[in-house]
């Protein structure tokens, strides 16, 4: 039974995993930040109303970023919060796979996440039907010929909050938008499951999220 977090976004995510399959979900899917206030109520209702205690998990999963700064810091401090406290090992599932898996691609297409960060520029990773990874997390400033590599070869499907800037000035036939989704915690399961099972584990004590690049105050 793992417990997992997702805060990397807007979106306030928690989720409760129990052998191998998705056993709850409980997230604020808004366009405002409220995991301070947020979160911590979202697991103790989790596991309230799913009749589990905090002894019976055996796992706390995290998404690890890219994302928001602060979102990121709050979801990695309650989850390693937890594991000080209940001796639990710390599984780190990377947001923009997470985001991947809430597409399913034709078999020669891509998938490529989009978090939203800065003025043009977003947080992306470029993966295959099968969730194979074609190119490594990047901060990308975008313009019309972003991705131009992949959306000449074949159907290219973007997810995320990034997408909606993409979409204004990609014009490729091969491009499909999917708009209004955030990481879930929901699509955490299956790759923290498969991390529990090979032993992939955190140092509880020196894990820190993947900010990708420096915190800038505004």
């Amino acid at each position: 039974m793992i417990l997992c977090i997702e805060t990397a976004t807007t979106n306030c995510s928690v989720a409760l995993e129990n052998k191998g399959k998705l056993l709850a979900l409980k997230e604020d899917y808004s366009s405002n930040y409220s995991h301070a206030e947020r979160l911590h109520l979202f697991i103790e209702e989790i596991l309230k109303e799913n009749d589990v205690q905090a002894g019976d998990l055996e796992a706390i999963a995290v998404s690890k970023g890219p994302g928001s700064y602060t979102g990121l810091r709050i979801g990695v401090s309650a989850a390693k919060g937890l594991c000080f406290a209940l001796d639990l090992p710390l599984i780190s599932i990377p947001t923009l796979k997470s985001l991947a898996l809430q597409v399913k691609q034709k078999k020669d297409g891509f998938i490529i996440p989009l978090l939203d960060a800065r003025r043009m520029e977003v947080y992306t990773t470029g993966f295959t039907a099968e969730y194979k990874k074609v190119f490594d997390t990047r901060a990308e400033i975008l313009n019309s010929d972003s991705f131009l590599e992949y959306l000449e070869n074949a159907a290219v499907t973007f997810i995320g909050s990034g997408v909606e800037k993409f979409s204004k000035i990609c014009e490729h036939p091969n491009a499909t938008f999917i708009e209004g989704k955030l990481p879930s915690a929901g699509e955490m399961v299956s790759l923290a499951v498969e991390k529990f099972q090979k032993q992939k584990f955190e140092d509880v004590a020196y894990f820190e999220p993947y900010y990708l690049k420096d915190f800038m105050a505004g």
